[in-house]
């Protein structure tokens, strides 16, 4: 993340109101706010910025979804452009690829709904790790044949 304006947690908890007036000096109404050792570091907006950006990212996700729904074409133009976004799906079945490119859209709408990408991440998150299975012939044989066994005790 590449932001024109930071200061130190330092700055922010021992200058608040020169905190304050960096954060609206900059152009993007961001901060960042570097912390020590391996403290995540945080980031500092108005609310006003906070709302334009959650208002931009809900008209994305509900204008591309419709779009997705309304067409066919566009549905398989999405699956078919997956590999370009995430390069592992590429590692899917051709039923999988399809499968991650419906969940995908329909996680889309349900978090947008909710206003947090939290699901979207879990989502692409598992299907990650699936294609890491699927990559891996030997990790793939024995979730198979773990399967496999399952089956067969039933």
């Amino acid at each position: 993340m590449s932001l024109a304006a930071e200061i130190n947690f330092s700055e922010l908890s021992n200058k608040p109101a020169e905190s304050v007036r960096k954060l609206q000096a900059a152009p993007d109404k961001t901060l960042l706010v570097r912390r020590r050792g391996d403290d995540e570091d945080l980031v500092l907006t108005t609310a006003g910025r906070a709302e334009e950006v959650r208002e931009v990212v809900s008209f994305t996700t509900s204008l591309f979804v419709a779009l997705l729904q309304h067409s066919k074409e566009a549905s398989h133009l999405i699956a078919e452009l997956m590999p370009t976004v995430f390069p592992w799906v590429r590692f899917l079945r051709p039923e999988d690829k399809e499968s991650f490119a419906v969940e995908i859209i329909e996680t889309l709408e349900a978090a947008n709904s909710l206003g947090t990408p939290a699901p979207v991440i879990q989502l692409i998150t598992e299907w990650k790790h699936t294609a890491e299975v699927m990559a891996d012939p030997r990790l793939l044989e024995i979730l198979t044949r773990e399967q496999s066994d399952d089956e067969d005790g039933e």
